[in-house]
């Protein structure tokens, strides 16, 4: 019968139910981020309502019911707890840009693209915008000329700045900074026009603005005792403060795939916290009547989370960070309870606990990259052991020396192999020498970067930090000339092509079902992954995509995108490129193709669409005449359609829909805009008194031109 069939098969995954609760529940929160609409709130409270029920039923059921009640209650949990996250850190974003006088505390300091200082402020007040529509916090780069002495934590600061609200995709499915600054209350960006002055109200009492001064002073501190690019790599390690890495080095860092050592992460927090551990437990070993009469590995666990702790608080206390210490958290917390310390239970418990404090952190690549490479190192070293080969290298003694590369090598490569296809997904890109690098420089990162790191943040209150941190720069020279090495090597890195969403769904699907599930079925997890595979070869780009203003536009060829002008939008133009998976920039890819460019025009030919025209003029007089000659026109200074059958793409549609994404079938345009309103809270389109023309002027001409 079907129920003992079912009975069996819960029976046999017995001993891994537990380990599918996260999943169920990461499950629901994936849904709810992907509905195309926002639940009302009596939907989140009638599904609350019903779960409680559920609970309530489970008391009442045998234990094949209960386990099915459960697997179908996760997912709705998740999308309830999506929902009521959404809801609590809702604030205002500003509706257009502007330039305004702002002011506000600094709460945050990192470095702009442009090599600038940028500062996060809240207790915003901008002048001429009503209290109850202000964000909670803005964000600004700094004009040059602005006092450094002024950039410190609870300093109150003011000056003019071009404010706008968090940019969106930068085409149609592109990746979307308004969710992440939804998540992060974050209601403008912008950058200050004249420099910053200090104003009266600084405060920086409260424990927040205590701990981002214990972290700016230390940053300070390290740099001071390692110059250059050394210091400004250990003040980020140890305090999250990037602001002081070159660019060059970032560059170098990203493409041979060791950036992972400067974000503070699951490595930072275990190397941290297992040379704390180190220190403490061997420390102590050393005096004969501690080491028999006290429990050791307790005591050096205990200092351990407190250390942990205390880097949480002083790094900034991020999520990533956040997911970092709960994880270790969890392994030392074993250790006090005398239970296996890394298992996939372990990491289970630090998955749940942490979607249960920001599901939103379910969407962004640090933790899909965290947690695969864990479970893929738990799983993959477990099938090790049972490999001959494997055994040997672990005991023979002919393998001592050649013991610790073999793990670095096989570490790498399993966690390599887990994460490659994730971030391949989010940067487009893949590391040739990824394994050489990590096998290059983490050794350094974990025998001698962090156990003198740690030596010197014992000794600082001493004044006798000097030499470990002089050490700590030794090893992080090694580790950024091993970047350099291999970021210069040919083809280190490789472009990607965007995928579709359910190409990750299904990649992350097919790889739990293959760790989790129990017997030989568990090989069914490799169909997904071959799916997902394949529709990501499929999936089309766009013939053709125009910036979100308009004044940047690019054009599929047999050579790779080709683009109108070769500076100006590089966030675009460099986004349009990494999604095509194509490594030009963009003065090579402006190169390509036939482009006709005048003063305020630039023309070319599609092949099987036709001419696409840009008019940067205000002056519509020859509107007609042009949109008569062209297959698309693109004016982003005019608000009226001029009379013809022609794609038009003025000020009023790349307003109200951003960028335009158009892909040609035979003749025939479908064409989508970047900006849909799903009614999703970062999605909308904030009113705030601005007066606004109306959009229904600009209606498309042709009726060739489909709604993707």
């Amino acid at each position: 019968m079907a129920a003992d069939r079912i009975a069996a098969i819960i029976e046999a995954q017995g001993p891994n139910l537990a380990l599918w609760v996260p999943v169920l529940f990461a499950a629901g929160i994936a849904i709810y981020f992907s509905l195309p609409f926002e639940p009302a709130p009596w939907m989140l409270a009638a599904m609350a309502g019903g779960l409680m029920v559920g609970t309530a039923t489970c008391f009442r059921l045998g234990p094949m019911g209960r386990v099915l009640l459960i697997g179908a209650m996760l997912p709705g949990l998740g999308i309830v707890a999506g929902g009521l996250r959404s809801i609590i850190v809702a604030a205002p974003v500003i509706g257009y840009e502007r330039t305004a006088t702002v002011e506000g505390r600094v709460i945050g300091l990192t470095r702009s693209a442009s090599n600038l200082p940028r500062v996060l402020l809240d207790q915003v007040v901008i002048y001429g915008l009503d209290p109850s529509k202000t964000p909670a916090t803005i964000r600004v780069s700094l004009a040059e000329g602005t006092d450094p002495a002024i950039l410190a934590p609870g300093k109150r600061v003011t000056g003019v700045a071009r404010l706008s609200p968090p940019g969106g995709p930068g085409e149609p499915g592109g990746f979307d900074f308004r969710a992440i600054a939804w998540f992060d209350r974050l209601g403008a960006v912008g950058y200050a026009r004249t420099p910053m002055l200090e104003v009266e109200g600084s405060d920086a009492s409260i424990f927040h603005q205590m701990a981002f001064r214990a972290r700016m002073a230390l940053s300070a501190h390290i740099q001071a005792l390692v110059p250059g690019r050394n210091g400004a790599f250990g003040s980020a390690i140890l305090t999250g403060d990037r602001s002081g890495i070159d660019r060059e080095v970032e560059a170098d860092l990203r493409v041979s795939t060791l950036y992972h050592l400067v974000s503070i992460s699951g490595l930072h927090m275990s190397l941290l916290a297992a040379a704390i551990f180190a220190i403490v437990r061997y420390g102590l070993a050393i005096i004969p009547w501690c080491a028999l009469r006290w429990p050791l590995k307790k005591i050096a666990a205990v200092f351990a989370l407190i250390g942990g702790a205390a880097y949480l608080v002083i790094s900034g206390s991020d999520v990533a960070t956040q997911r970092s210490y709960v994880m270790t958290a969890v392994v030392l917390v074993a250790v006090l309870l005398d239970r296996p310390a890394i298992t996939l239970r372990s990491i289970a418990l630090a998955a749940l606990v942490v979607l249960s404090l920001a599901p939103e952190s379910l969407t962004q690549a640090g933790f899909q990259m965290s947690f695969a490479a864990t479970i893929a190192l738990i799983a993959g070293f477990e099938g090790l052991r049972g490999l001959t080969w494997w055994q040997a290298t672990q005991t023979d003694r002919r393998w001592r020396f050649a013991r610790p590369v073999i793990g670095i090598a096989m570490t790498s490569l399993v966690a390599g192999t887990a994460t490659a296809p994730i971030s391949a997904f989010h940067f487009n890109t893949l590391a040739q020498y990824g394994l050489l690098a990590n096998l290059l420089g983490v050794p350094a990162m974990g025998v001698v970067v962090m156990p003198a790191a740690v030596v010197g943040l014992i000794l600082a209150p001493f004044g006798l930090d000097w030499l470990p941190f002089t050490i700590m720069g030794w090893g992080i020279g090694y580790i950024l000339e091993v970047a350099a090495f291999v970021s210069g090597m040919g083809g280190a890195v490789v472009g990607v092509k965007s995928g579709p969403g359910i190409s990750l769904a299904l990649l992350m699907l097919g790889g739990v079902f293959l760790v989790l599930w129990r017997g030989r079925a568990r090989w069914a997890g490799v169909a997904p992954m071959a799916l997902a595979l394949l529709l990501w070869a499929l999936y089309p780009r766009p013939d053709v995509i125009v910036a979100d203003n308009g004044r940047l536009f690019g054009v599929m060829t047999a050579e790779g995108r080709a683009l109108s002008v070769d500076k100006g939008n590089n966030y675009a133009a460099e986004s349009w490129l990494e999604n095509d998976g194509d490594t030009a920039t963009q003065a090579e890819a402006a190169a390509r193709g036939a482009f006709d460019r005048r003063r305020a025009r630039i023309e070319t030919e599609v092949p099987g669409l036709g001419p696409i025209v840009y008019v940067g003029a205000t002056d519509q007089a020859s509107g007609a005449r042009e949109c008569a000659a062209a297959a698309v026109l693109i004016a982003p200074k005019w608000y009226a359609r001029p009379s013809g059958r022609c794609l038009f793409i003025g000020a009023a549609t790349l307003r109200h829909e951003g960028a335009q994404a158009i892909w040609i079938d035979r003749g025939h345009m479908t064409v989508e805009g970047a900006l849909a309103n799903t009614g999703r809270p970062w999605t909308r389109d904030p009113d705030d008194g601005r007066r606004r023309r109306d959009p229904g002027k600009e209606e498309p001409g042709p009726k060739s031109v489909a709604s993707r």
